[in-house]
């Protein structure tokens, strides 16, 4: 754990914030890329991209607070909503991109579905990154464990002297996992929303496995090994089933006239 990158005096960079902003480079790059192939115009796609990135920032501050309202914000000052040092939630950040892209490109009047299918394995891409920047900071930690690849966070951290699942890695790893497989399907994809609907489908059963190793949740937030992850895993998994069911319906209709 190192959360300081670069120090020179008084200013810090830190490894979470530039994990962040590699990710979020990669993913609007490779979404770019991606789209030019099925005649989307890199540009659009950047300006969604900003749009979205927004979205993702008050969404998941706004489930953060909600769900760490009792340790951390009761009896205290209004501004400490808005003191940024504390967390962030990526399910939280996934809706708020997921509405804000959805109105942002109905306001345009873009293809919605076919900018979400050339987003989505971006995501998939930045959020692995993202959680290499959790790793360097210390938070989202799993729960104890003796494994031989095993992490022992340094003095003062919550977890110190425990060995513990190093969960951030296991999400690294399947996220960059579903994104090669998302981007393989872009090139194969039926019909527009495809990709999309199965992103919520395949991140949803992620977040459920590495939800079984993390460790960082309130006992009062717990339902015997249930985090609160594991019910927006299950709507994921809902919206992802409908949304593909509807837009391949759609598509099927669309072939036939």
């Amino acid at each position: 754990m190192q959360k300081v990158a670069v120090s020179i005096g008084n200013f810090e960079i830190h490894w979470y914030g530039m994990f962040v902003a590699a990710g979020f480079l990669a993913g609007v790059w490779t979404a770019g890329q991606r789209g030019a192939k099925n005649g989307l115009d890199a540009e659009t796609i950047t300006d969604l991209a900003l749009w979205i990135f927004g979205g993702a920032f008050v969404g998941a501050r706004i489930l953060y607070i909600l769900m760490f309202w009792d340790e951390e914000f009761s009896g205290e000052p209004f501004t400490k909503l808005f003191a940024l040092r504390s967390g962030f939630v990526f399910n939280g950040g996934l809706i708020g991109a997921t509405v804000t892209g959805i109105a942002y490109s109905i306001w345009k009047k873009l293809p919605t579905w076919k900018l979400a299918d050339a987003i989505a394995p971006s995501v998939a891409l930045g959020h692995a990154l993202g959680r290499l920047g959790c790793l360097m900071t210390g938070c989202c930690w799993g729960r104890s464990c003796e494994l031989p690849w095993a992490v022992k966070f340094p003095v003062g951290h919550p977890t110190y002297p425990t060995l513990v699942h190093p969960v951030q890695v296991y999400e690294a790893v399947l996220n960059f996992s579903l994104y090669l497989a998302l981007a393989w399907l872009y090139q194969r994809k039926r019909f527009d929303g495809q990709v999309f609907a199965l992103y919520l489908l395949g991140y949803g059963i992620i977040r459920a496995i590495a939800e079984l190793f993390r460790g960082d949740y309130p006992d009062s937030q717990m339902t015997g090994w249930i985090t609160p992850a594991h019910w927006i895993s299950l709507l994921l998994l809902v919206a992802g089933t409908l949304l593909f069911l509807w837009r391949q319906s759609a598509g099927t209709r669309t072939r036939a006239a």
